[in-house]
């Protein structure tokens, strides 16, 4: 069994670490991530654990943020030290809720109760579940922006576009606010939904859904205007991009 902890506290996770080591031998602790930020990175480009156990209060927020800001369908105990959060943690794949200091017998008892849920000797099954679960998260559904010292999860459904500005890669929203990410244009193609978002050139991906105008431009080229943006800029689909722009639109 694989398994992720998500603790802050170090000692907090070196108690797990031991008593994981002796509940079960063949346990194997992937690693011990101590943030929203890791947590969501882990999940994204890290092989996906059996289970999470997960401290609720992290440095930069609440983990009920990493719901929120990408898919989860991973089982999860929770380990904290408060109680305010039970109805909401059984919301997002909560196995069980473990109250601080964590003891030998309640783990037991949660890992024997993931065993019952989700357990399953049929191979077949388990390959078609980690299937699903690729096909599912192949696409990105929000970007965490940090801003100074905190952070916002903008959904891709709002996001307007995504240019590139003095060698820096922005996210512009909805409402024109622009937000520095550290992710590469071409990163970008392989994360967001084909159907929904298209490269015009080399330095601008745009949402079809925030496109108002499309107008001829020259050398067989298109300007698009896009709806929230600076009346001013010009979004240009390059001249080897049109054929395969307009069959992205009309389809």
């Amino acid at each position: 069994m694989n398994i992720l902890i998500v603790e802050n506290e170090m000692p907090a996770a070196d108690k797990l670490v031991m008593l994981l080591q002796k509940t079960d031998k063949s346990i194997n602790v992937m690693g011990v991530v101590e943030t929203v930020e890791e947590t969501i990175n882990w999940l994204q480009e890290k092989p996906r654990p059996d289970l999470m156990l997960m401290d609720i209060q992290l440095d930069d927020g609440l983990c009920f943020e990493i719901f929120e800001t990408i898919n989860v369908d991973i089982p999860v105990i929770f380990t904290t030290a408060y109680d305010e959060y039970t109805l909401k943690a059984f919301k997002v794949n909560s196995v069980d809720y473990l109250l601080k200091p964590i003891e030998e017998e309640s783990l037991k008892a949660a890992l024997l109760k993931f065993k019952k849920l989700y357990a399953d000797i049929d191979p077949f099954k388990r390959d078609f579940k980690q299937l699903m679960y690729e096909f599912r998260n192949q696409y990105k559904s929000r970007f965490l922006i940090k801003i100074g010292n905190k952070y916002k999860s903008v959904p891709v459904g709002e996001i307007s576009h995504f240019y590139i500005c003095e060698r820096s890669v922005f996210l512009n929203d909805s409402q024109g606010k622009d937000y520095g990410i550290d992710y590469s244009l071409d990163q970008l193609e392989s994360m967001l939904d084909s159907r929904k978002f298209f490269r015009i050139n080399r330095e601008c991906i745009v949402n079809i859904n925030m496109i108002s105008v499309m107008n001829s431009y020259s050398s067989s080229r298109l300007q698009l205007i896009l709806k929230n943006a600076d009346q001013n800029e010009i979004f240009v689909v390059s001249r080897e991009k049109v054929s395969e722009f307009k069959k992205w639109v009309d389809r």
